[in-house]
């Protein structure tokens, strides 16, 4: 057993990681398989039952399991096979689904002086976003993808090169742990834009609120402290895209990931607290420079202020030693964070101008030449947002490049580099999500003057085309994420505690993670309608 125990740990241990083309190309299959799931979609009546199931799961989960495993050394040519079908499908015509939907919120206004549909009186105020299932496609894809990974990698089908890297170097599961954190930050900018003035209010209930809500993941941390040094054998998690619960002897301690106790638990739950804390500052400065400026901090320290020498060398004497890797990149992931925070106010509301138009409006106080207060419920200008979007690919994919020539990636240290990567990865996927969106759902808007209205000039908006949303099996995933991570962490133990993974061969592998991914998708499809724990 000590023996194995050895060998597991020599099996994961001191990867140095791919390409960023590969890990782009592999999870370019994802966007290929929205592109034919939506071309069917739109093309071909739905089916029903446990067929409409089948066909989701055939086409949304299995190409990302084929992905990181049999055609992990040619993603290229799995994203052909999918892609041919849907050119094909692109053939038939769009089916008829042009019945007007009018606006969630019918306050348009068109006053004389050319008001927009985001600017409306306060009586009018919708307080809710507009559903972005591109962005529901785009977690749950994620999620899907940690889950696969957090046992395949424990099979020989599973290339080393998309394990986490030992110190230095780009991989899958590298990319992972980042897009958790960058996911978080796009949905914090929920309340935010929804009321602006949250940002002004009192620190201490926020801190409260925000802390109560984290409570579980600390818990969840705490847990798997005890349960590793509770064992008999050492327990770690190089292996997952977030640290896994340690549910069996023969996973392996892997300190130089986070630090002899600390683990991912903690830092995704510091993550929204440090968030709040930095909110009179993001009230005041564009938040993707905010984000920025602490990476830069950050590097700083680990380059000049002898953070990286500390970090690699220090000997783990004592408490904050022993858990350095993950104290020193916090840091780094705050910057992830507020990245992503950045995002979420670009894709989220109305146009990507909304929220600075907010901040503005907020600083200015209250004004008699603006009696309006912007609506988060207007419709979405998609195209402003995809160019908005290609623009921030285009500085992060740049500043990655140009970094690069001095300074590699480092998921340990969360270094300036490992920031850019993370945002470059997530911003050019989001793109290409929202695009298919509108590729093969595409809206127009139009103003029609609304009846009720006796002075004639206040306007409705009347959206005509297919009304988007993400498909079916997605939704469930992403309804009870969580859930299905923890379950996943528990079928994954389960697993390596009754079976030798290391030496299974490519066939009976690909038999078990079928049967694997099978089972989380059901346990998702069953409970879509049901959300098991709200964060």
């Amino acid at each position: 057993m000590s023996d194995y125990k050895a060998s597991k740990e020599a099996f994961v241990s001191g990867m140095t990681g791919s390409t960023v083309f590969h890990v782009n190309m592999i999870s370019g299959v994802a966007l290929s398989s929205i592109a034919l799931h939506s071309a069917l979609r739109s093309r071909v009546q739905a089916f029903n039952g446990s067929a409409y199931f089948l066909t989701e799961f055939a086409i949304l989960a299995m190409p990302l399991l084929l992905s990181m495993t049999l055609f992990a050394e040619a993603p290229g040519a799995l994203s052909l096979l999918l892609l041919v079908p849907m050119l094909v499908l692109l053939l038939l015509p769009p089916l008829e689904r042009g019945t007007p939907l009018p606006a969630e919120s019918r306050d348009e206004l068109a006053s004389p002086n050319g008001r927009s549909r985001a600017e409306i009186p306060p009586t009018h105020l919708s307080p809710s976003l507009r559903p972005l299932p591109a962005l529901t496609t785009y977690r749950a894809h994620m999620m899907f993808m940690t889950v696969l990974s957090i046992l395949a990698v424990d099979f020989p089908v599973f290339p080393r090169a998309l394990a986490k890297c030992e110190t230095y170097g780009v991989s899958l599961m590298d990319i992972g742990v980042g897009s958790f954190v960058f996911s978080q930050g796009v949905v914090s900018a929920i309340p935010i834009i929804k009321d602006i003035s949250y940002l002004q209010a009192p620190i201490l209930p926020k801190l409260k609120s925000v802390s109560r809500k984290m409570i579980p993941i600390i818990v969840l941390g705490i847990l798997r402290v005890v349960l590793v040094k509770g064992s008999e054998y050492p327990v770690g998690s190089c292996i997952g895209f977030m640290s896994r619960l340690p549910l069996n002897k023969y996973n392996q301690e892997h300190v130089t990931e986070y630090g002899v106790h600390w683990n991912f638990f903690f830092t995704f739950a510091l993550l929204p607290i440090i968030e709040v804390l930095l909110h009179p500052i993001i009230l005041h400065i564009p938040v993707a420079l905010l984000g920025l400026w602490i990476g830069v901090l950050h590097q700083f320290a680990l380059s000049s202020g002898g953070m990286k020498d500390f970090l690699l060398n220090a000997s783990r004497s004592n408490i904050i030693f022993a858990n350095k890797e993950g104290l020193l990149s916090l840091l780094g992931y705050v910057s992830i964070h507020i990245l992503g925070l950045s995002l979420g106010t670009v894709i989220l509301p109305p146009s990507p101008s909304f929220f600075r138009k907010q901040q503005q409006q907020l600083l200015d106080g209250p004004s008699s030449h603006r009696p309006s207060k912007l609506d988060p419920s207007a419709p979405r200008q998609n195209a402003k947002i995809i160019i908005e979007l290609m623009s921030y690919s285009v500085v992060w994919w740049m500043l990655l490049a140009f970094v690069r020539l001095g300074l590699e990636v480092s998921r340990r240290m969360a270094n300036i580099s490992y920031i850019l990567w993370v945002a470059a990865y997530n911003t050019s996927f989001i793109l290409g999500y929202i695009f298919l969106d509108m590729m093969f759902f595409p809206t127009r808007t139009s103003k029609i003057r609304d009846p009720t209205d006796p002075s004639g000039k206040r306007l409705l908006i009347e959206e005509k085309g297919s009304k988007s949303s993400a498909p079916a099996l997605l939704e469930a995933i992403n309804k009870n994420a969580f859930i299905l991570f923890l379950l996943s962490n528990v079928a994954t133990g389960l697993i390596n505690l009754n079976i030798q993974t290391m030496f299974v061969g490519n066939m009976k592998a690909m038999l078990l993670l079928c049967a694997y991914s099978m089972g989380l998708c059901v346990f998702a499809w069953l409970f879509r309608r049901i959300r098991l724990w709200k964060m």
